[in-house]
């Protein structure tokens, strides 16, 4: 059950993490902390929608495991925080283009 918990948590964080890849460096330029190094990010969006299908994978398997063992009681409120990661993350990858112009508007 822990390894299950586990890996929808790795799962959600590393989907929130390339969700955040496309806003931070707007973000960061925002603050002044530009350079080059941002385009390392351009990399890492590329493979954004494989990473958050996977991450959603691993947690209806998660959520499959602890159903399927009887422990869903006790590991909801886990699961459901791994969930509303991986829900924030994909809103914010599908939203991209309206978080990053709102950026562009406070420069």
């Amino acid at each position: 059950m822990k390894k299950s918990i586990w890996a929808s948590y790795v799962g959600s964080l590393s989907s929130l993490g390339v969700a955040a890849c496309c806003v931070l460096p707007m973000t960061m330029i925002l603050f002044g902390l530009g350079g080059s190094w941002l385009a390392i990010f351009g990399k890492i969006a590329a493979a954004s929608y494989y990473v958050l299908g996977i991450s959603t994978a691993v947690l209806l398997s998660a959520w499959a495991v602890s159903y399927r063992r009887g422990s869903i009681s006790h590991l909801k409120w886990w699961l459901t925080g791994s969930t509303v990661l991986i829900a924030i993350s994909w809103i914010v990858v599908v939203n991209e283009a309206q978080i990053n112009d709102f950026l562009i508007t406070l420069m």
